[in-house]
């Protein structure tokens, strides 16, 4: 440690203190700068987003959630030549389901629950 900037630091400290109407003593400045400068020493490494890009996670297809949204979407799509008020009926993915219906638009969403605990 040096000396010099030790020292200095102290004097720093009781004056700041001194300054702010609590005085310490030469222990605590002492103390006080020792972790300080022990806190200045340890090296902080942390890793940027941007330094390594993450690939992407492969997405599991639900085949079955696939084929009940397909067969809300047929439904809709049915009900649709009957009244005419459906409109734009679009699979997003195979969880989702978006429509317009009376000019507003709408948006189903398929969830599969696990199974309860034993």
């Amino acid at each position: 440690m040096n000396d010099k900037k030790f020292e200095k630091l102290v004097l720093e400290i009781m004056r700041d203190a001194e300054t702010d109407g609590e005085p310490v003593t030469r222990e605590e400045a002492e103390e006080m700068a020792k972790m300080e400068l022990s806190a200045k020493s340890e090296r902080h490494y942390e890793q940027s987003a941007e330094s390594k890009p993450r690939k992407p996670k492969e997405r599991k297809i639900d085949e079955d959630k696939k084929k009940i949204l397909a067969s809300v979407k047929t439904l809709i799509e049915g009900m649709q030549l009957n009244n005419g008020e459906y409109d734009n009926v679009v699979m997003k993915t195979e969880t989702e389901l978006s429509f317009e219906y009376n000019n507003n638009s709408y948006t189903i969403k398929l969830t599969k629950h696990r199974p309860p605990k034993k």
